[in-house]
């Protein structure tokens, strides 16, 4: 599959976004500061055994339990209701600065300045139908051994992030690292920025980028799923087969993440669960080849995600 064969699913973006130039950002609700990155790990590997095809590197993304979950969408209703305020980033061009990590002698890690400018094409094409873009601002590199490696809510990822990151609320910053543990990356979401300003951003697994080694997780769209993260989605399976999962109504609940590229995989079944698992979409956890669409549903959520928390 081609890039260039990339579908998007924009039905609605228009309204999304004229909803998100009237409102103003304001002050996020308190379960939103218990929204944070986590391992998750075993709960993952559980649910992926029984379909894995595949290496089962996976998102370090946390998934939010319900109530804070609830509790996002209740505050993010709130916003959009508000009319006659002036919406804070109103632009949607995403300046990105990317933080190169390597060992403290300056082995490993290596990430092309070709690579950086593929990996912003790929952001650019797959966020082409969402009324956002990315603009390189920066690239940065740092020697440190200890942050090279960390892991999620870790104090080595906190200390990378207090003295890496740079710009607002609206700034994409991505650090590239050998984490390990079987991850490929993970991410902030924003209803956290407010209580946490410094802890936002994504990580990714440096291999992972257009060209690296960690096939068949090497043509860059880790980087979109977890940019998605950014911007406010869930990942397709969670949540399971209730009623809520992923709290976007048009991607069919999916009872496990789906690895590699299982097409006609039908987990949750039944009459309120129309559809075929979403396979090919940038949040699941199939093969960079298979995945290739935004749903009109999540193109609108990250809209409204933008407006009620960037």
């Amino acid at each position: 599959m081609t890039r260039s064969a990339v579908r998007y699913l924009v039905l609605g973006v228009a309204t999304a976004t004229a909803i998100a130039t009237s409102v103003t950002l304001a002050a996020t609700p308190d379960a939103a500061a218990v929204v944070e990155q986590g391992q998750g790990q075993a709960q993952r590997s559980e649910q992926g055994n029984a379909n894995a095809q595949g290496p089962q590197l996976v998102c370090g993304t946390r998934d939010l339990d319900p109530d804070t979950a609830d509790a996002v969408e209740e505050y993010t209703r709130r916003v959009l209701a508000r009319s006659g305020d002036t919406f804070l980033t109103a632009s949607h061009n995403i300046p990105v600065y990317i933080h190169r990590i390597h060992a403290s002698n300056g082995s490993g890690g290596v990430v092309t300045s070709q690579q950086v400018s593929d990996q912003m094409n790929i952001l650019n094409s797959a966020f082409g139908g969402s009324s956002f873009s990315f603009t390189l601002v920066a690239i940065t590199d740092t020697n440190n051994s200890t942050w090279f490696t960390a892991g999620p809510s870790t104090t080595a990822e906190r200390d990378m992030k207090q003295a890496l990151r740079q710009g607002g609320s609206n700034a994409l910053n991505i650090y590239t690292t050998n984490m390990g543990g079987g991850l490929l990356g993970w991410a902030t979401f924003p209803s956290s920025y407010a209580s946490r300003p410094k802890m936002d951003g994504v990580v990714l697994l440096y291999s992972s980028l257009p060209g690296g080694s960690a096939a068949p997780y090497n043509l860059g769209d880790t980087a979109t799923h977890e940019v998605g993260h950014w911007m406010g989605l869930y990942h397709t399976f969670q949540g399971g087969c209730q009623k809520n999962n992923d709290y976007v109504s048009d991607t069919p609940a999916e009872r496990s993440p789906a690895f590699g590229c299982p097409i006609g995989r039908d987990s949750c079944t039944g009459v309120r669960n129309y559809g075929l698992d979403p396979i090919q979409n940038f949040m699941d956890y199939t093969d960079d080849s298979c995945m290739d669409e935004f749903s009109a549903g999540q193109v609108a959520r990250m809209n409204a995600q933008w407006t009620a928390y960037r």
